[in-house]
């Protein structure tokens, strides 16, 4: 959709014109006749609208039970808790039975049917935009299913599916900070006008449900507190048990005394609980899968963490087995295979995920034993663990299955990832718990993909605090071999290195006493907009002072003041600050013979630079003032060469985000020397240092592919590419009060791009021009010692051969210095390793260096045979290499992957145009335009395939 690289502001603003808006625009198997619009099927209709109606009335119930639930009394929010596991459990019971619809409805009444839905969920007046979120998994289901339909209409529904989940992706995000407050932990900030505050979403839902209402429906009634005598809880008793399970009861016992229904002073040993765990370790562990897309995710993750877990199956999803006691494995039996392939244990979560404290013993006895046949049958050994689906149970019920010999697991973190469909969220929930318990077993579920979002995010920051991770083991629960702070650093995340962002950037180009430059303020408009939309610096965070609004007063006041912006008005410990200066600058030599360096405001003389400009000492005092943790300046400047500096920042560690998070970094970077003038016509308008600083930071600079860019790795690329370039030295090093901090940027998953004749490129010079700042970089960097190459490394580049790398450069006293940084390939899943070598791909085919790209999107195929996407991309290479037969061959191969694809047919209509097929080329064209009737490209198409002469054939782009 085009909208998704708009910014959150303006996502917010028109999100139902977005919705209203997702029009087709995918790609089918093969060519197919355009078809007539069928009528919808009535009766698939109604069950449609009857279903859609149930998921959005439980998400909406859940919603209202759920806020503000981490303020009540422990009693109470264990009953909201146990009732919002059953409300979850149904919520997905109906988007299950709603996919189950859309699955049977392949026939052209069903598809139109199945249109109308969608109609209903991107325009329904009566909707808020967040109930559109109650979507978001069905619209999943939806993409995947029909991807690979043979009919237009299926093809159109799964394009339209994939756009809608990119709108509501920044519905999501626009509401995060909100979402966050209804499930207790975060501070709420304010709403972009034209949207309902969550606030007011949650206020309008409370009209329609109450929590008591929605309790008492589940058979549950909170116990007035106030008139009954306190009670002391026991140091399990917060943990899921009878009590946390009000559903098993009636609405009068749960109003009355309960009896004697939990396991007394014995429960500890008759099951594990997680305070039982030695100080700082946690065991982890997963419920209701075997999922078949998201395990195998989270294994991925725990794999580079090098985190066990448990995995707690359903029966149901494992297979089935007879009245004669016949097993039958279903497809999530191989995924079970994996989980236990991968080093992890399989348990027993029952078959049914039912409310076993009210089964009949026989009924509880054959869900556990159907279950461990299932799972016998997937080569499960060792010691069986139980756990009971939703913490209920009572004594006969654990004495049934520990009559079968497993033993009861239950947890005391709950992650809440059920309910709170926000990763960050999630993922503080749980480091908030285990911050006040300091152990834990904690309970998450593999069938979510926010789970997926939100593992690293805690995985990162329990290994930053030196957690052990646990596991199960002949029968007991062990700490891991190694401490979790010493284990190989993963491939970190990175979402939690900052709390917030700030940055102030200056471009000056009409000054008043100094030469007039041509592209300081585009290059300052370009670092703006590179700081918002890549690197996640909030706008209002963002100070940017262009030409007559940059004079020394404006800037030492946005300097000063940056140390009272941030979320709550002050920047923190854990913030970061950038600065990025584009303009005029001078060097002048004191008495002693020391030289000093100017930044050059709009407003200052030429003849008094120490009253009219900006000394270097200056900001040196202003950054270390700086609250923040780690604070960047680059200037890009002529004669910004400095005379302070100290040591450059240590080469990494082993456990470098730990380590850098803790110490203080005050870094700069400028773009040349005291005697030299740095070049201001470089390619795309920009001067050739900010020109090679975005390069940079669009992921060149990531040297050991780790998805993060340290100022270090920034400048181990600029500084040697500027100066085979241009004739300039840019200088790199550490100001006085760093502590060898460095800051980050990390980098953001690219957008999804399919290469087609709209595809941008940079010219013949800038082409030449980026080879050559590689080609700088990597010969800088080559004489280091050798290592294996990193999966989805470049051949050429250094992190190809190299564990460590250095280069020379300026240090900040005009003095050389060598600064090192690591090479060490980053630990990555053959997924996201694919996902980089396409990136990579698409990065050298816009440079024009075509058999590089080749490369790329060949390794990523390897990776990821089923890659649609890299399909595509490398028969365009083919294309652009005038073979369109071969080209043609590789956009079918990508139409079989993916049928929701349009641009792979307008490619292969191209391709067979070129190569003398009219017939074919038609045929490829006709079902592009069906799938994408608005693309500019459409109407001249669909004129020649009506009249198909040559005075109307298309000339396909070279």
């Amino acid at each position: 959709m085009t909208a998704r690289t708009a910014t959150l502001a303006a996502a917010s603003a028109v999100t139902m014109t977005l919705l209203g808006g997702c029009q087709p625009s995918g790609d089918a198997p093969r060519p197919l006749a355009p078809v007539e619009a069928a009528s919808a099927n009535p009766a698939v209709s109604a069950t449609l609208l009857r279903q859609s109606d149930e998921v959005l009335a439980r998400y909406r119930q859940m919603i209202v039970l759920m806020d503000g639930e981490s303020a009540l009394k422990p009693a109470e929010r264990d009953a909201v808790r146990a009732v919002g596991m059953l409300l979850f459990h149904d919520m997905q019971d109906s988007i299950r039975a709603l996919g189950e619809t859309a699955g049977r409805s392949t026939d052209p009444a069903g598809l139109a049917a199945l249109a109308e839905l969608l109609d209903r969920v991107e325009q329904e007046p009566s909707w808020f935009d967040a109930d559109r979120l109650a979507f978001k998994e069905f619209l999943a289901q939806l993409s995947q299913q029909f991807s690979t339909s043979q009919s237009i209409a299926g093809l159109k529904l799964a394009k339209r599916a994939g756009e809608d989940l990119g709108v509501l992706a920044e519905i999501e995000n626009a509401y995060e900070q909100e979402l966050r407050d209804t499930f207790g932990r975060f501070a709420q900030r304010g709403i972009v006008p034209k949207r309902e505050k969550w606030t007011d979403y949650v206020a309008k839902l409370k009209g329609l449900y109450a929590r008591d209402r929605i309790l008492k429906d589940y058979a549950t009634i909170l116990p007035d507190l106030q008139a009954r005598p306190s009670v002391t809880e026991g140091p399990d008793d917060a943990t899921p048990s009878t009590a946390a399970a009000p559903a098993a009861q009636s609405a009068q016992t749960a109003a009355a005394p309960a009896p004697a229904a939990t396991r007394g002073p014995t429960k500890q040993e008759r099951e594990f609980f997680g305070r039982q765990l030695p100080p700082k370790t946690v065991l982890l562990t997963f419920d209701d899968g075997p999922h078949p897309r998201y395990t195998d995710e989270i294994l991925e993750i725990l794999k580079r963490y090098q985190a066990p877990a448990v995995f707690f199956e359903l029966g149901r999803n494992l297979g089935s087995v007879d009245a004669d006691g016949k097993v039958k494995p279903g497809p999530g039996s191989e995924v079970a295979k994996r989980v236990l392939a991968a080093g992890h244990p399989i348990a027993n979560h029952s078959f049914s995920h039912g409310v076993m404290s009210k089964f009949e013993l026989a009924k509880v006895r054959q869900e556990a034993s159907s279950t461990e046949a299932l799972l016998d049958a997937a080569g499960r050994d060792g010691q069986a663990l139980f756990r009971f689906p939703y913490g209920a149970r009572n004594d006969a019920a654990l004495g049934a299955i520990e009559s079968l010999k497993l033993r009861s697991m239950m947890w005391n973190v709950d992650s809440l990832d059920w309910s709170d469909p926000i990763p960050k969220s999630i993922a503080a929930r749980v480091l908030g718990e285990l911050g006040k318990q300091q152990r834990g077993i904690v309970l998450f579920h593999d069938i979510h993909a926010r789970t997926v979002e939100a593992l690293p995010l805690v995985l990162d920051q329990l290994k930053a605090e030196g957690y052990r991770f646990a596991a199960w083991k002949d029968g007991r629960i062990v700490a891991a071999d190694t401490p979790a702070a010493d284990a190989t650093p993963p491939d970190l995340a990175g979402a939690n290195l900052y709390r917030d962002s700030v940055a102030l950037v200056i471009g000056i180009d009409q000054y008043k006493a100094w030469p007039r430059l041509q592209h300081a303020v585009r290059d300052a408009r370009a670092i703006q907009e590179t700081l918002q939309t890549q690197f996640g610096f909030r706008p209002e965070n963002v100070t940017t002072l262009t030409d007559g609004d940059a004079t020394r007063a404006n800037i030492l006041r946005a300097l000063n003041g940056m140390a009272r912006k941030g979320g709550d008005g002050k920047l923190k410990r854990d913030d970061r600050v950038f600065v990025f200066f584009a303009g005029h600058g001078s060097t002048r030599k004191l008495p002693s013979g020391r030289d000093v360096g100017y930044i050059i405001p709009v407003d200052a003389g030429t003849d008094d630079l120490q009253t009219d400009a900006i000394a270097m000492p200056q900001l040196q005092e202003l950054s270390e003032a700086l609250p923040a943790k780690h604070a960047f300046f680059v200037i890009d400047a002529c004669y910004s060469g400095l005379g302070l500096t100290r040591g450059g920042a240590p080469g990494g560690s082993s456990n470098f985000v730990r380590d850098n998070a803790r110490r203080l970094g005050r870094q700069m970077m400028t773009a040349g020397g005291a005697d030299q003038q740095v070049a201001d016509d470089g390619p795309g308008g920009h001067s050739v240092f900010t020109w090679t600083l975005l390069q940079a930071l669009s992921g060149k600079a990531d040297l050991n592919g780790d998805g993060l860019i340290t100022a270090t790795e920034l400048a181990a690329y600029v500084a040697p590419a500027v100066s085979a370039i241009a004739h300039q030295t840019p200088a790199f090093g550490s100001l006085p009060g760093s502590e060898g901090g460095e800051f980050i940027f990390e980098l953001a998953s690219a957008q999804e791009q399919a290469l087609s004749g709209d595809s941008n490129q940079l010219d013949a010079k800038a082409s030449a021009l980026a080879k050559q700042a590689d080609e700088a970089r990597n010969a800088q960097l080559q004489p280091v010692a050798q290592a294996s190459a990193p999966t989805g490394a470049a051949p050429s580049s250094p992190a190809a051969s190299a564990t460590s790398v250095q280069v020379t450069l300026k240090g900040l006293d005009g003095a050389d210095t060598a600064i090192a940084t690591s090479a060490a390939p980053a630990p990555a899943s053959a997924r996201v390793a694919a996902q980089r070598a396409n990136d990579r791909g698409l990065q050298l085919y816009k440079e024009r260096r075509y058999d590089e790209a080749e490369a790329a999107f060949t390794e990523a195929l390897k990776l990821q045979p089923k890659f649609a996407l890299a399909a595509n991309n490398l028969g365009f290479i083919y294309y652009k290499r005038d073979k369109p037969a071969e080209a043609a061959r590789w956009y079918r191969k990508a139409i079989e992957m993916d049928g929701s694809r349009a641009l792979a047919h307008l490619n292969l209509g191209d391709a067979l145009l070129r190569a003398g097929d009219d017939t074919g080329a038609q045929a490829a064209y006709r079902a592009f335009i069906e799938l994408s009737p608005k693309h500019a490209r459409a109407a001249e198409l669909k004129a020649w395939i009506e009249h198909p002469d040559s005075a109307k054939k298309p000339e396909p782009p070279r």
